[in-house]
Parts: structure tokens; C-alpha cells; sequence
């Protein structure tokens, strides 16, 4: 058996593989997912965040530091 459509026989055959192929594929585009959210941040980077925003003090004796290791290595290679 049949049908007309648009003036055309179709066979029973390509109506059901067209049916199956338009259920499965639109459930497949539907459960595919969407945009993913940008992940929460870890508890250690939340740590480091709050360590390295640290005052003016801080930040001064760590340039201190840091210039007395570059100054000790300069005269460790003299």
C-alpha cells in the first residue's frame, strides 16, 4: 500500500523510516545538552585568591626578600 502525497506515490516503507529518523534525530538535537556553566572555583584557588591580595606591608618584605636573594646570589658568583 501507498499514499499520494504531492501528487507522488509514496510507500509505506519510507513513511516509517521518516517517522523514526525525525523522532530519534529531534530527541537526539533535544538531549544533546546545552552551554555548560563555567565551574565553581576550587577551595584552593579560593585560598591563593585570598593570600595574594595582601596589603602594602606584605608586599614590601616580599620585594625586600627577593632583593637580598638576588643580591646574596650576585656575590656567590663573584
Amino acid at each position: 500500500m501507498s499514499y499520494v502525497i504531492f501528487g507522488r506515490a509514496i510507500k509505506n516503507e519510507y513513511l516509517a523510516l521518516g517517522t523514526f529518523a525525525s523522532v530519534f534525530g529531534g530527541a537526539f538535537l533535544a538531549t544533546r545538552g546545552g552551554k555548560k556553566d563555567a565551574p565553581a572555583p576550587t577551595l584552593v584557588e579560593q585560598v591563593k585568591a585570598n593570600v595574594t591580595s595582601g596589603n602594602s606591608e606584605e608586599e614590601e618584605l616580599f620585594n625586600s626578600i627577593k632583593k637580598f636573594v638576588e643580591e646574596a646570589e650576585k656575590e656567590a658568583k663573584h
